[in-house]
């Protein structure tokens, strides 16, 4: 399939998705966007990819959609037109939720509108000192609440923050985004994308079922009470104690081993 962003798949099980648009700090189109959209629908069931990295070509991650081809197209566009693109926008947020595999955002550049969500909706953030968040969206005019930011930014840094963050619009720098639990790590530039393709090899090497378990736990228990967490984490951890990745770590403590994970 052809990309309007490089999409690189590696012998470890690690795609790198690469905007590359350096000219415009990689904003997205409307076709970036419905491919993005429709490649993370597809990687949940693509067995050969276990773990993505989400970076920016050049000095940005993405600054956002892109002004002349969508804002502009969009001025005179009807109520149905606009829907169709909100919701669009919005669901490739939500095949990034869905898709039980996890994402690493590697934050060159600013990321900033609705590449700041989408950086937001990745399981794991590697950032540049040099890089920074803009939700900007009240800035243009428009609700702040965009593409899921109003669910998922509280549930990160704590509705206070969120708040801030969401009404004025401001930059985030790396060193409040670390501080403030929006960014897991921050490093030298020259470092983002060998950190965060360390992360992936070191996931993708390792037992892939409860890694993928991992991330729909932590994506479906955000809408349990304590009750139905527990009992909803008993009957995944039941499961998993059956799977031939357990006793193959058995197998390997006992023989002083290390565990060759099958993914099963």
């Amino acid at each position: 399939m052809n990309f309007d962003f490089d999409y690189q798949v590696d012998d470890d099980g690690v795609a790198t998705l690469t905007f590359d648009r350096p000219e415009r700090l990689n904003a997205i189109t409307l076709n970036i966007y419905a491919q993005f959209r429709d490649l993370m629908e597809s990687l949940r069931y693509d067995d050969a990819v276990r773990v993505i990295v989400l970076t920016g070509r050049g000095k940005a991650f993405c600054s956002g959609g892109d002004v002349h081809e969508i804002i502009g197209s969009l001025l005179d566009a009807d109520v149905k037109d606009h829907l169709d693109f909100t919701r669009m926008t919005g669901i490739t947020v939500r095949n990034m939720r869905l898709l039980d595999k996890p994402i690493i955002a590697a934050i060159n550049g600013i990321a900033a509108g609705a590449g700041a969500v989408i950086a937001l909706a990745s399981d794991l953030r590697v950032m540049s000192r040099s890089a920074s968040f803009a939700f900007l969206f009240t800035k243009v005019g428009l609700t702040g609440a965009d593409m899921g930011a109003a669910y998922l930014l509280p549930k990160m840094v704590g509705l206070g923050r969120a708040s801030e963050i969401l009404l004025f619009g401001d930059k985030v720098t790396a060193e409040d985004a670390e501080r403030w639990g929006l960014a897991n790590r921050v490093v030298e530039p020259e470092d983002v994308l060998p950190t965060a393709m360390a992360w992936a090899r070191r996931l993708a090497a390792g037992p892939s079922q409860a890694i993928r378990m991992t991330k729909r736990r932590l994506q479906t228990e955000l809408h349990m009470d304590l009750v139905a967490a527990i009992e909803s984490e008993a009957e995944a951890q039941a499961l998993l104690m059956m799977a031939a990745d357990h006793r193959i770590f058995h197998e390997a403590f006992t023989g002083k081993t290390e565990p060759r994970w099958t993914g099963r």
